[in-house]
């Protein structure tokens, strides 16, 4: 495997032409990595992009003028070799586009490209997906970045942006459904524990915090700045070393979802040859 590296006096990134994927980010004061080793035992994945779909679909299927197509979890993004675009000390810009293969189980055309950079101690992931057809382009795309907590999980605690009721969905075989819960907290804090992901990953569909903190015994590592994102996903599996927390514009599907694309929770949808542009922030502490 080959990666692409940037680099500037703080941090150093690797990214895999294979999915675009962040595969590192290490502090160059300490040598400190903040990605998810992605060791298999556990997941075998260290950041990837979900696109054109977060998430899993209702018998893994979706309806567009009438006409079914089956599509795995969170899309195939993730699984394309990504075309260098342009490559500067501190930034790089990656591409797919529609092709024969995309069109028998997405039938848009369109260009993905994944844009990092780096400023100070912050590592910026930018998506721009292009639209190429003549019609409107529904999609979700979204973040899956794994952060390596090393040590015992339950020294480390996450701080929402915001004061407010942490109300999130429950899935139930792999789809949303209609139950929720809260997390509890205290100042805004709230404490890491395994137990919080015995059902599998909270998914928050309405959430007014736009950052997330990991602290580990209350002193910050990273902050996850995701301004504009509608809709978050916090992940791990149980004694894996490791969380993930997931901005994305989209969510899976719910359990009484009609399978029409257009209709789907959560869809974004841009016109005939407009561009849709994102952000997010990692910064290091």
């Amino acid at each position: 495997m080959t990666t692409i590296s940037i680099s500037n006096n703080h941090i150093t990134a690797q990214i895999n032409p294979k999915g675009a994927e962040l595969f590192s980010l290490i502090s160059n004061e300490n040598n400190k990595e903040y990605i998810w080793e992605g060791n298999p035992e556990f997941w075998g994945k260290h950041s990837p992009i979900l696109f054109p779909i977060v998430g899993t679909l209702k018998n893994n299927s979706y309806q567009v003028n009438e006409q079914t197509y089956t599509l795995s979890r969170h899309g195939f993004a993730r699984d394309m070799t990504f075309e260098l675009i342009d490559k500067k000390e501190n930034s790089a810009t990656f591409s797919i586009q529609s092709c024969t293969e995309t069109l028998k189980v997405y039938p848009f055309e369109f260009e993905l490209q994944i844009h990092y950079s780096l400023e100070e101690k912050k590592l910026n992931i930018a998506y721009k997906v292009i639209n190429k057809t003549e019609t409107q382009l529904p999609f979700s795309i979204g973040a899956h970045p794994a952060f390596a907590l090393n040590g015992n999980f339950e020294d480390y605690q996450l701080e929402f942006e915001k004061d407010e009721p942490l109300i999130y969905s429950l899935l139930e075989h792999d789809l949303i459904s209609n139950d929720t819960r809260i997390i509890e907290k205290q100042d805004n804090l709230v404490q890491l524990n395994y137990n919080l992901f015995k059902n599998d990953a909270l998914i928050f569909k309405s959430l007014q915090s736009k950052k997330l903190t990991i602290l580990k015994n209350k002193t910050p590592l990273l902050k996850v700045d995701f301004q504009g994102f509608p809709h978050l996903g916090i992940w791990t599996k149980i004694d894996a070393p490791f969380l993930c927390i997931e901005p994305w514009y989209g969510y899976s599907d719910t359990n009484t979802a009609t399978g029409n694309l257009f209709e789907k929770e959560g869809i974004q949808i841009i016109e005939a040859n407009e561009i849709f542009n994102s952000k997010f922030v990692i910064e290091i502490f």
